[in-house]
């Protein structure tokens, strides 16, 4: 009984660790893709507009 109750832990634990793995190499994948498509632009940058002021300003990393 013990056996299975740490089976299901450590499954529990590859399963958690898996899904982080695949979410952090999705969000590496994202920003390689933006830098390459500013690289070909020749971009230096997105630009956002700020909805309470109005101004843009470039997009940080966290957005």
């Amino acid at each position: 009984m013990n056996g299975l109750i740490v089976l299901g832990v450590v499954g529990a634990l590859g399963w958690w660790g898996y899904k982080n793995l695949t979410k952090a190499a999705e969000k590496v994948s994202a920003r390689v893709r933006n830098a390459e498509k500013e690289r070909q632009t020749g971009a230096q940058g997105t630009l956002i507009e700020d909805p309470e002021t109005g101004e843009y300003r470039i997009k940080r990393e966290d957005e």
